[in-house]
């Protein structure tokens, strides 16, 4: 058999594709208690993973579409945990308001910082960002450690986020740092458990971001 002459491309164009997907996620989801907006985080989500029951255990802080929103109109700067995320983020909505995504996590002083004091590299370049920072959006996948420096930050009062997309993926820490983030009176986007992940985290950031150019 010649491949070359028997394949046939597929003609749906990407936005048909996703759209689609959007139609069959609607059908699949069943009831649920989120707001129009929220939903609109979800079904991101969803999309990104193929995995309803990540998409029912997303937990919102009432303010936090918001004030994502908002800081993405006001151009705060993203700080993502790791490569991955930054990657994902889709920039031109971000740096259209004049914002900007910053990860870290391979700096040259955030290397030596954290094989100085002996700890992880997520670790410092979360310090690192809470020094160069006034708000901003937080956006953590990858690595538990960093979320709960970050959450430390916060009840110290060193850290004040506009917004903090914690949906870290893990067995160690990862369900435990979530749970103490639902417990903070900041504007979050979380969820329940060990799902989650760079992608899941772009999907939350970049929906949030959809919202703010509409608005």
């Amino acid at each position: 058999m010649d491949f070359r002459t028997e394949f046939k491309p597929l003609t749906i164009q990407p936005q048909e594709i996703e759209g689609k997907s959007f139609t069959m996620i609607d059908e699949e989801f069943g009831e649920h208690q989120f707001t129009e907006q929220q939903y609109k985080v979800v079904q991101r989500i969803v999309h990104a993973s193929a995995d309803f029951e990540l998409g029912h255990s997303v937990l919102f802080h009432d303010d936090a579409i918001q004030k994502g929103i908002n800081a993405v109109r006001k151009g705060e700067r993203i700080y993502a945990d790791v490569q991955m995320v930054s990657s994902g983020i889709s920039k031109g909505r971000i740096e259209k308001y004049g914002g900007s995504v910053n990860v870290f996590i391979s700096d040259l002083d955030v290397m030596e910082e954290a094989k100085r004091l002996n700890t992880t590299r997520a670790i410092v370049s979360v310090r690192k960002a809470v020094e160069q920072f006034d708000g901003g959006i937080f956006a953590i996948g990858n690595a538990p450690t960093a979320l709960l420096e970050l959450i430390r930050l916060i009840k110290e009062g060193y850290a004040k986020p506009s917004l903090v997309v914690g949906l870290p993926v893990g067995f160690v820490s990862a369900p435990e740092s979530k749970e103490e983030l639902a417990k903070l009176d900041v504007p979050f986007i979380t969820n329940v458990g060990r799902k989650g992940g760079s992608t899941v985290t772009v999907a939350a950031l970049n929906a949030i971001s959809l919202l703010a150019d509409k608005e």
